[in-house]
């Protein structure tokens, strides 16, 4: 299964929690991270932010197995589906260049969407009970 994790939810599952089972399923190889150099960028930066009170240590495996796993795609097209945050299309972009089977996100303007291009955009509680 590939997948595209919108930055809500990879955050969330490095912070452990009840979406921490997402990280652990992507260790054990239950589904392939697609990302883009933008989407990466974003989960560092956000990652980093003192807010979150994440280890230095966490951060560093959770970036270093990023960049060494997820595998990386160059979008060949750009969308302007989501105007209301056009940030949120980079993950449109992502999804279509790594021909992924579901976009995971707790982002109302992706999830309104329901799916694009024939690609689900599902809650992490129904990815969570794919993964099962």
């Amino acid at each position: 299964m590939r997948v595209v994790l919108d930055t809500n939810i990879f955050i969330s599952a490095v912070l452990g929690g009840r979406l921490g089972i997402i990280i652990d399923e992507w260790k054990a190889g239950k589904f392939k991270l697609v990302v883009t150099d933008a989407i990466a960028r974003e989960y560092l930066e956000v990652i980093n932010r003192p807010k979150f009170k994440i280890p230095q240590d966490e951060i560093i495996a959770a970036s270093d197995y990023l960049l060494q796993i997820a595998e990386f795609v160059t979008p060949e097209e750009e969308f302007l589906v989501i105007v209301a945050d056009p940030t949120d299309n980079k993950f449109l972009e992502a999804a279509i260049a790594g021909k992924v089977d579901y976009i995971v996100s707790g982002d109302n303007h992706l999830l309104e969407i329901g799916s694009f291009r024939d690609i689900p955009i599902i809650t992490a509680r129904e990815f969570i009970a794919l993964l099962n």
